[in-house]
């Protein structure tokens, strides 16, 4: 059961339509910009529409499974990062609920028992 948990968690993501990568480096540099975007918001008072909160020279985005460049400003690489965490977290909790079976199916990588 963890085995599949982590091969979901690892499998990517969708937000805002798009897939996004979900390995472990993958939701680190998720993570970070989280943390960047964050204090732009509340230490910076970035706002909105600012893709270039990061105090680049560039407008920020985030790599998509696909490679395509998705431009994101902080708030929606706050939406970004919060959707990866309930990503993980959704399937944290399922694989527990399947081990508390008793039994545990025989199935249980069926995507019938996962989120």
């Amino acid at each position: 059961v963890n085995a599949e948990r982590d091969r979901r968690i690892n499998a990517g993501f969708i937000f805002n339509g798009v897939c996004f990568q979900s390995d472990p480096d993958s939701r680190e540099n998720i993570d970070g910009a989280f943390s960047l975007a964050s204090a732009a918001i509340t230490l910076g008072g970035k706002q909105p529409g600012d893709l270039r909160w990061h105090g680049g020279d560039e407008d920020f985005v985030f790599i998509a499974e696909d490679d395509t460049r998705v431009p994101m400003d902080a708030l929606t690489v706050i939406a970004f990062g919060q959707t990866a965490a309930a990503h993980k977290s959704a399937l944290v909790f399922k694989a527990n609920d399947i081990k508390k079976m008793d039994p545990i199916p025989a199935d249980y990588f069926d995507d019938s028992y996962w989120p």
